[in-house]
């Protein structure tokens, strides 16, 4: 019978006050609940709008940029698409140089949603910089994508 191995409380603490992921997760879910907050009253969360922003582009995007951007892989890209793609908002294309790929785009509705919700968006962003300080928000931005 092998003996437990009790990990030490003071190594709890350590990892509590270090633990860079720990810390980077907190502030993310204080951060989508934030902006879910202010996107409650467009009945969007906050990934929601961000897969709608990433396609607002020129041209409709395939299911790999925007997943790649999203940093999701295409089966959840694919399940968070179908609420969005029920209520009117983007549709699916078929590319029209290649058959097998599917393209996605904002519909007039999800246009008119969006058109909405960014000045809400920008209010709350403003809100978060704000709350950083004078130049801590570029410095997290930036080491943020450092580690991405």
């Amino acid at each position: 019978m092998s003996k437990l191995i009790v990990i030490p409380f003071e190594t709890t603490l350590h990892v509590r006050d270090c633990c860079l992921c720990l810390h980077v997760q907190r502030a993310a879910r204080a951060l989508a609940r934030k902006f879910d907050e202010a996107l409650r009253p467009f009945d969007l969360t906050n990934g929601q709008f961000s897969l709608l922003m990433s396609l607002n582009r020129p041209e409709p995007p395939g299911m790999g940029p925007v997943a790649h951007l999203l940093a999701m892989d295409r089966t959840t890209l694919t399940a968070a698409l179908k609420p969005l793609e029920k209520r009117g908002l983007l549709e699916t294309v078929t590319d029209g140089r290649d058959r097998r790929l599917r393209r996605m785009k904002l519909t007039p509705a999800g246009h008119a949603l969006l058109s909405r919700a960014v000045p809400v968006w920008a209010s709350t962003h403003a809100d978060v910089d704000a709350a950083l300080g004078e130049g801590r928000p570029d410095r997290l931005r930036s080491d943020l994508l450092a580690l991405a």
